[in-house]
């Protein structure tokens, strides 16, 4: 089967201010990932990892400096711009923030018409009945209609966001921290709507979150991104049952427990994230990495098939007795 979405070496960087002396900061490293048909994929990582970079490139909202993006086998980066309009009906992305991405000007009816006047789609009474269509589909009340942004509350206004993306039936769905900068109770019911629409629609979904619980409670795969990179990539129920990769354990260990006394007492991570702009040779992570060796300083890890997943992780490779013998600084260190 043809994936419905597959990004191959996919590159973009983009330029400092004056001070920086025309340095590039580069957001994406030659990331490839696979999106298989009916799959949720929770894309992880830090802040400034990536992530929305990754998610804007793969839908064109941005355009990389290398790489191919293929959309059910379709290269999209081939297509005419009036070819590329008429495919971008089909994948969808809702935005972090909702105000911000919600016309303060229009109302409700309004933002939920729009689409199909962009695709020049239906008209008349048939959008306007669209429109409230919409609202039911995100349980919303058809009062809201005549409503301006400002009118709503946070979880309203990120419902009529997802409306908004819904309009035009897409296949594929980008959440991009869309629960972020709502309450703990508001989270939850966007987060159950997002996994009802899922089934009801068949959407595919990639999950843009910091969470590892929200990741875990809806999605069916995870992707772990690191510095511009995808550091492991595995089925979820595996992820969470002992990820490969050093920094996707740490990350694992540092979601906080109800009880302190019960907790994990293996460290979590230290230091910062290196610049962007002067990432460090050889692997990415080994500034920060509790299992760090001779190699992980020379040479940059690539993304290798395991049994449970994929993991750039020099643990993972066919030589790695020989790596274990480099450099004893294994010892002692934590084991996910």
């Amino acid at each position: 089967m043809v994936p419905i979405l597959e990004v191959r070496g996919l590159r973009k960087s983009f330029g400092t201010g004056l001070l920086q002396k025309g340095r590039s900061v580069r957001a994406l490293a030659g990331v490839d990932l696979t999106v298989e048909q009916g799959n949720t994929v929770g894309l992880v990582g830090e802040s400034s990892c990536g992530k929305t970079t990754l998610a804007r490139c793969a839908l064109l909202l941005l355009m990389p400096d290398a790489g191919s993006v293929f959309f059910d086998g379709c290269d999209l980066l081939r297509l005419s711009p009036a070819e590329l309009r008429a495919r971008r009906r089909e994948f969808q992305m809702v935005f972090q923030d909702p105000f911000g991405s919600l016309d303060p000007r229009m109302r409700v009816r309004e933002i939920l018409a729009e689409p199909f006047e962009v695709h020049r789609l239906s008209g008349g009474p048939s959008r306007e009945e669209r429109a409230l269509e919409l609202l039911d589909e995100v349980a919303l009340d058809r009062s809201l209609a005549d409503r301006r942004p400002a009118e709503l509350s946070g979880g309203q206004q990120q419902r009529v966001a997802i409306a908004r993306a819904l309009a035009l039936k897409p296949r594929l769905l980008v959440a991009d921290e869309l629960v972020s900068a709502l309450d703990a109770s508001v989270r939850a019911q966007i987060l159950n709507l997002l996994g009802d629409l899922r089934q009801r629609l068949g959407l595919t979904l990639i999950l843009i979150s910091h969470s590892l619980p929200t990741v875990q409670y809806l999605c069916t795969r995870v992707a772990v991104m690191y510095l511009g990179r995808i550091v492991e990539e595995a089925p979820a129920a595996e992820f969470f049952r002992g990820p490969m990769h050093p920094y996707s354990q740490a990350l694992l260990e540092s979601i906080p427990v109800l009880n302190p006394e019960q907790g994990s007492k293996k460290p979590v991570l230290v230091g910062d994230v290196p610049s962007p702009a002067a990432p460090p040779p050889g692997c990415p992570f080994h500034p920060r990495c509790p299992k760090v060796f001779a190699r992980c300083r020379e040479e940059r890890p690539a993304l290798r098939l395991s049994q449970t997943g994929k993991a750039a992780c020099f643990l993972y490779t066919e030589d790695r007795e020989l790596s274990y013998k480099c450099d004893k600084s294994l010892e002692g260190g934590f084991h996910g």
